[in-house]
């Protein structure tokens, strides 16, 4: 039997949000591992390939047009763009946030899909959905973030549903608490909400893990090359969590 590869040698990858954290560290493994990768970001300090704020219909077309322009077609799409979102009680959380979360976590996965779906249909690609952990389970708090990570899972098994029979797969990726200054803010926001210590915060995370430790972003990186290539040829419509086995998302 014929040992199948982890190599994306030559293979073209969009990594939406990856000027940093996560998706930066999915950029670089994907390079490592031989593709050509460009990365999409809003803010134009991480220097992206495409500077592109995914809650907005016409910059996503504009930038699926320069793609077809400098690449003539995508074999890989990761769709890891995400805010936290607020961190509130349900009745004491501002609905124009609420909004604004979903708009970029779920409508952003939608738009960026819609205009990527027509050249992964021609290569039979693959596409991963960064989602979270907040995506299986509840999370008091942080609705807004839950029911836009939720949603990313249903659009990944409906996806993968629609465009399969041509060949292309579709996955999901549910991180749990990743190390960084992301995770660190989240720590804080919410300390300051119940009234604790960040670090009484951070330690109660830790022990909603199995392995009661964070995970960091290369974890996920490694994940997505995995899942990209040929050794992951026959994985679709599937939600994969990297959490050290989160058991419940209560970190108080």
């Amino acid at each position: 039997m014929a040992s199948l590869s982890f190599r994306l040698d030559g293979l073209r990858a969009l990594i939406t949000g990856g000027g940093s954290g996560i998706g930066k560290s999915i950029a670089d493994a994907m390079r490592d591992a031989g593709a050509i990768v460009v990365v999409c970001d809003v803010n134009d300090s991480t220097q992206p390939n495409y500077i592109c704020d995914v809650s907005k219909t016409s910059d996503v077309e504009a930038m699926f047009k320069a793609i077809e322009r400098d690449l003539g077609g995508l074999d890989i799409l990761v769709n890891n763009v995400g805010v936290p979102g607020p961190t509130a009680r349900v009745d004491e959380m501002d609905p124009d946030a609420y909004d604004e979360c979903v708009r970029v976590n779920l409508g952003g996965t939608f738009r960026v899909t819609h205009f990527a779906v027509p050249m992964l249909l021609k290569t039979k690609g693959s596409m991963i959905n960064i989602s979270t952990s907040a995506g299986i389970f509840g999370y008091p708090l942080r609705s807004p973030y839950v029911a836009a990570k939720w949603g990313v899972i249903g659009l990944t098994k409906s996806w993968a549903m629609e465009l399969g029979e041509f060949g292309v797969r579709v996955n999901a990726i549910c991180p749990g608490s990743v190390s960084g200054p992301r995770m660190d803010g989240v720590i804080e926001r919410e300390a300051q909400v119940v009234g604790k210590t960040p670090q009484e915060i951070r330690t109660g995370y830790e022990k909603q893990v199995s392995l009661q430790t964070f995970i960091e972003p290369d974890d996920i990186a490694a994940s997505c090359v995995f899942l990209s290539s040929p050794a992951g040829r026959f994985i679709s419509g599937q939600v994969l969590p990297v959490d050290g086995n989160i058991e419940t998302m209560r970190s108080n």
